[in-house]
């Protein structure tokens, strides 16, 4: 019986696994830096899991981690705060996946779910069912999705035209982004005192309180979503060459376009319902990650595993950087990426691109 061939074959940006049938494209500069990534997230999340009134030591956590820690440390620490590291972790990989789809589909960095309104989406959802429903949080989560998939369904139909391309996405979506801003502040005058600071808690994007009743729907829907995202991202890749190309190719270019963004609309969406409209993860994250791994494909694991170290760690800034006050995490995020954004826009509009 003849065995295997297998042989490797080096380039530049990877390395070429070959056995018989089969060929593997291994981006070894993409591998490292995913794990360090990864790192970095669980490194921060046990850093987190620390911080608060009552600290406790990394070596601890990771022991209590481990079932070896005291009454009080096993409470403190699996009951109250790795629900919330849990939560950042899910949100901040759905939000920079998310992100990354939605980039790589519209060809254009600024094509974010934050700039073509699906926080934006959501958020009305959210406030419809706190302001109108005088719902509790399940009922306001259920809002958050449906309002993000709803913007989702509007934004691609209106920017459909003969397919969806670059720059119409772009600019539709910031009109829907200003349109339902509009439909927010009108929500926020009709509410009552106590359902209005509510909803402005709810906004400002937060992982204070969240609890095992946020994580296993978000778990789940990761789960299901990231992999299917992941599955398409040869096709994803040809996208980014043009339709032409890619129909050349031999890529059903809008049942591809169709599922991916379905899969980001899905995750962005679930991520804010999880922890509200937290600002500009899923537009630095992917470019982020791309700088890193100097890849020009769509590179959705980096971007997820970079959201996730974003989120963790600007949540434990927000906590330590102001010394008594404790910042709601989308404030910092919010801020940091505001000024990502302005850059961002300054390096298009210099290299001719806006």
């Amino acid at each position: 019986m003849n065995a295997s061939k297998r042989t490797a074959t080096s380039g530049t940006r990877g390395v070429t696994l070959r056995t018989a049938g089969l060929s593997l494209r291994l981006d070894v500069r993409g591998a490292v830096v995913g794990l360090l990534l990864i790192a970095v997230a669980l490194v921060m999340g046990v850093v987190l899991i620390g911080t608060g009134d009552f600290p406790i030591a990394p070596a601890d956590v990771v022991r209590t981690l481990f079932g070896n820690g005291t009454v009080a440390q096993d409470f403190i620490v699996n009951e109250l705060r790795l629900p919330r590291v849990l939560v950042g972790l899910l949100v901040g990989a759905a939000l920079g996946q998310g992100g990354a789809i939605f980039q790589s589909i519209s060809r254009n960095p600024l094509g974010s779910p934050d700039v073509i309104g699906l926080g934006q989406g959501a958020a009305a959802g959210a406030l419809t069912a706190i302001v109108l429903v005088k719902g509790d949080p399940g009922v306001v989560a259920t809002g958050a999705v449906l309002g993000g998939v709803l913007t989702g369904l509007a934004v691609y139909a209106l920017a459909w035209r003969q397919g969806v391309h670059g720059y119409r996405l772009v600019l539709v979506g910031i009109g829907t982004s200003a349109t339902f801003t509009a439909v927010n502040g009108y929500l926020l005058t009709q509410a009552h005192q106590e359902d209005a600071a509510r909803a402005v808690m709810w906004l400002t994007g937060s992982l204070n309180g969240r609890d095992w009743d946020q994580v296993w729907p978000l778990l789940a829907v990761c789960a299901v979503l990231m992999p299917v995202a992941l599955g398409q991202a040869r096709n994803l890749r040809m996208l980014e060459m043009g339709d032409d190309s890619a129909y050349a190719l031999g890529v059903r270019v809008e049942r591809t376009r169709m599922v991916l963004m379905g899969a980001a609309v899905l995750l962005v969406a679930s991520a804010t319902a999880a922890a509200g409209p937290v600002a500009f993860v899923a537009l630095v994250a992917p470019q982020l990650a791309r700088r890193l791994t100097r890849s020009p494909g769509p590179n959705l694991l980096p971007a997820a595993w970079m959201g996730a170290a974003l989120l963790v760690t600007a949540d434990w800034a927000a906590q330590r950087a102001f010394g008594a006050d404790q910042l709601p995490v989308g404030v910092l995020t919010g801020m940091l990426g505001g000024a990502y954004l302005l850059w961002l826009l300054v390096t298009e509009r210099r290299a001719g691109r806006i």
